[in-house]
Formats: structure tokens, sequence, C-alpha cells
């Protein structure tokens, strides 16, 4: 009990989040560069040499310089084991990282200092709220001609509804900037720019705001960033972790990721301030991390990550008590258990044999298919962790193998995709041909790319007349039986063998609402099969 528990304060689990191309994955990259858990970063737009982003192992990101797939990595910083969950930054794929954000404890925010706060971010800061994840914001790229940082500060605290606790200030922006002041320390550390390597020279420190070295070194640059940082040290509030833990403050540091600025702040933030595991909420109960027994959730399936082999990875966060490897666990939604032999822990696409495990850490299950989102492990208790959704799609394809031969190669290949969450699948219930569902667009062009390349299957996609689609469900039995009657040619079944209504416009919703009252139509289903009826 006294291990797990140790081992729990030592955790610190979160996820990086940005509006596309804010430089998350970057910022994951020299995450890891200045935690010492690797010695080269991968420039994520350096797409003429060999090498990549760290956490883009999937071909399409290395080939369009995107991030489409959750990547997970585990790191030891001072006494501290972090567990990184670098998030899709495409809109498209704003559902898997909804998903992941149920995994962490704590988000790091990416903000490009040129564009201030985007439409995802404030998406993704409400999937935030909803379950209360301490966020630290990072102001990025003030390497480049980038809004004044008073008026980004201002509007983070304006759009995010927090305060904002500034952290550190920048000294200068663009090609005047120069480094960052550490306010808490009173002391300016300067980068070399441009480094993608990590040495212990890198770090120039001066003391304090009259140190003469400062004048001297950046001249009018420092006069005005000194004006800056002391009016904002009158101004700002001191940082409540309470207030911090509870969503209402956000410490804010400035910064530029290629280049190494501000980096190593942040990882200091994270071990000072983020939480370490906490209570996690099963529909039974709730759960504490320092329980003695295992407990854990599958928040993410991914397949295909080894493309040698057909191999599919559940993605598990460890909710409580201490894994072994080689113990036996219950999966509680079959009642199957499963053995825990070849369990592994990743650095990305890498990974090795992890011998244990304790809440917060991310560990990967390889199966074959006995393991879903959403499911619950145990040791044998019935428990069920809820909070994991699926959103209704807003667009649909109908997709068919080019090859006639290879239609059962397509449908083993759909179900995998679907389970993992990268693509919804509904069979219509009078048959015809297979229904994509995405929330973006480019979710077709990524499985189109994944289905050639992972499972040689050449698909043709065609249009849809649907637009919209609802999960049914009702207590009452007749009433069911007679919607789905007199609707049956617009219905279909999901990956989960769920009833879905498919409709082209919003009236037909509203009035089928109006028709058959006993009737709940849901624009969101939780993995657990509670169907929700409005999302928000």
């Amino acid at each position: 009990m006294s291990d797990v528990s140790n081992e729990v304060k030592r955790r610190r689990t979160f996820a990086v989040i940005s509006h596309p191309d804010a430089g998350k994955t970057t910022l994951t990259e020299k995450l890891l560069l200045f935690s010492g858990a690797i010695h080269i970063a991968g420039a994520v737009k350096g797409r003429k040499s060999a090498r990549f982003a760290t956490s883009d192992w999937m071909e399409i990101e290395k080939q369009r310089g995107i991030s489409v797939a959750s990547s997970v990595m585990q790191f030891e910083y001072g006494d501290a084991v972090i567990n990184l969950l670098d998030t899709p930054g495409h809109q498209d794929f704003s559902e898997d990282t909804y998903r992941v954000l149920t995994a962490v404890d704590a988000a790091v925010m990416v903000i490009d200092g040129a564009n201030g706060v985007e439409a995802q971010t404030l998406k993704l800061l409400e999937v935030c709220r909803r379950q209360n994840t301490p966020i630290i914001t990072f102001v990025n790229k003030l390497d480049r001609d980038v809004r004044a940082p008073l008026e980004l500060l201002s509007e983070v605290e304006h759009h995010l509804g927090v305060a904002a606790i500034p952290f550190s200030w920048p000294v200068g922006t663009g090609k005047d900037f120069r480094g960052v002041y550490d306010l808490r320390r009173e002391q300016i550390r300067v980068f070399r720019a441009g480094q993608d390597t990590m040495r212990n020279d890198d770090t120039v420190t001066l003391q304090g705001l009259e140190d003469p070295r400062a004048v001297e070194q950046f001249g009018e640059t420092w006069v005005r960033a000194k004006d800056e940082i002391e009016l904002i040290a009158g101004a700002s509030p001191d940082l409540s972790r309470e207030a911090f833990l509870a969503g209402k403050q956000s410490p804010v540091l400035f910064g530029s990721a290629i280049n190494n600025f501000g980096i190593r702040e942040i990882l200091d933030a994270l071990v000072e301030l983020a939480p370490p595991p906490k209570v996690r909420a099963a529909m039974q109960r709730p759960v504490e991390p320092v329980e003695p027994r295992f407990t854990g959730m599958v928040f993410k399936v991914q397949a295909n990550m080894d493309p040698q082999h057909r191999d599919r990875v559940a993605f598990v966060r460890v909710c409580s008590g201490r894994f072994e490897r080689g113990m036996a666990l219950t999966i509680t939604r079959s009642g199957k258990k499963i053995k825990t032999s070849n369990v592994v822990s990743f650095l990305s696409q890498r990974r090795e044999l992890t011998e244990e495990a304790y809440p917060g850490d991310i560990i990967g299950i390889p199966n074959h298919g006995v393991l879903c989102l959403g499911d619950t492990l145990t040791e044998g208790e019935a428990l069920t962790f809820s909070g994991l959704p699926f959103f209704s799609p807003e667009l649909f394809q109908t997709v068919e193998a080019k090859d006639p031969m290879r239609a059962k190669q397509l449908s083993e290949a759909l179900r995998h995709l679907s389970e993992e969450g990268a693509i919804q699948v509904f069979r219509p219930m009078l048959g015809g041909p297979i229904l994509l569902g995405a929330v973006g667009a480019l979710q077709f062009e990524v499985v189109s790319h994944r289905l050639a390349g992972e499972y040689r299957v050449d698909v043709r996609f065609s249009p849809s007349r649907y637009r919209l689609s609802r999960w049914v469900s009702s207590t009452d039995a007749a009433a069911m039986q007679k919607f789905i009657k007199f609707n049956s040619a617009r219905m279909a079944y999901d990956a989960a063998d769920q009833m879905t209504l498919l409709a082209a416009h919003q009236s037909e919703i509203q009035a089928l609402k109006e028709t058959y009252p006993a009737v709940s139509f849901g624009e969101m289903r939780e993995m657990s099969g509670a169907v929700v009826s409005k999302i928000g």
C-alpha cells in the first residue's frame, strides 16, 4: 500500500493540446529532449530529411506533417515519472482528443503567439472544463512576429475564462527574441536557437531585473521587457494551487518550442503544480488511486502500430493499485479473463515489456479484438468506468472494395478501425454498402490510406445523402418496435450493434421526435452503452 502511495505521488499524467499548427508536436519533441528521453528531435516540417517527430509514427503523419493519432510517451524528469499524451492537432480528430483527455490529470495548452486563442483551442478547453482538468498555458512561436505579450495575456483571460498567471515573460519577440524571464526565480534563461540536440551548456542564466549584463547583452529589448515585467508583477495575483486544480487559474509561460525557449519551465511547472493521479468515477463507486487492487480503463485502441505484424494494442490508464506483468485481469464488460505477459510501455511507436505500472501510467495490452474502447479491467470486482464518448458523425460516405474479392478483408479492416475509434461504421438494416461516418473530411482520407497501406485493400468512396445520425433507444419496447418498423429504410447498426437513425436534414429528426415521443434520439453515446440526448 505504501509503495503504491509513494509511486502515485511521483506520477504526472498530462496531454498536450492545441489548435492545428500551433506547435504542439514540436513542443512534445522538445519536452522529450529536455527530459533526456531522446537525444535528437525531428522537426515536424523538415520532411526532406529522414527524421520525423517521435510522436508522429503513422506513415500519413510523416508525409503530411500533421498528427492524426494520439501517441503515448513515458519518461522521468528529476524524481517525477511523466506520462505524456500527444493528441491529434487536426480538428477532424477532436473525438480522439476528447477520449485522451479522459485519461489525463492535467493539460498543457499550446497557443500560437501570432494567432492567439483559436476556435479549436476553445473547444478543447470546454472538454477540459467538463472534466475539471487543470491547464498550463504555453504561448509559442515568440521568435516570430507575434501579437504583444500583454494583449495575448488579456486574450487568454477573456476567452478561456480563467485568471492567467504569468510564470515567465519574453525578452523581446520576433527577430529580437532573446529568451524568457522566470518571474518566480527572478532570472533570465537564454537559449541557443535552432538546436535539435540538448547539451548541458545550452543555458546561460542572468540573475534578477538589475543584472547589468542584461542591458549590455540585450539593450533596448531588455529595457522594454523590464517595464512589462514590473507592470505584470504588480498587477497579477499570486497563483493558488487550489484555484489551479479547480480550473480557475492557469499559469502562463512564453517561449519558442522549435528554438528551445521556455521548455524547461514547462517541465518544472508540471512537476510542481500538476496533480498526481486522482479519484476516478466508476458507475458503481469512486475508485481511489491508492487502493491495493488494480483497476484500469481502455481509452484507446490502435491497430497496426507495428506494420510488420497485424497487431492491436489497447491503451489502458492505470486507475488504482499496482500492475504486475503476468497478473490475470477481468474484462468487466464480458467477464473474460486475460493474461498480461506481454504488456508494454511506450515511447510513441517504440515499446518495451513492462514489469510493473502504477496509477497514472499508460500500459499497452496487445490483443486480438478482446479489448474494446471503454472497457474496464479489474482483478475481479464488477466496475465500469464512465465518460468515454462517441459523437454522432456529420459526414457520411459509402465504401466498397475496388476488388470484390477483397470484400471480406475490407469488412475485417473496418471492424478494426471502428473499434479503435478511427471511423464510425454503420451497416444498413436492409442491406447495401457499408456506410462510414466521420466528424471531419480528413478522416476518410486517413482511413483510405490505412486500408491500402496496412490491410492491402483499395477502396472506392461514394457520396451519401445522409448528413445526420442519432442513436435511438426507448424504455417502451412496443414504441421502439413500431419506430423501427416504419423507419427501417434509414436505420443502421453501428459497430457496437446500437440502433442508429440516419437522416438528411434536421427537420426529419424533429418530425420523428414529435411523432414518437417515447423514443430518445442521442447525439452522443458512451462506450458503456449509455446514450446522451444532447451534447454539453
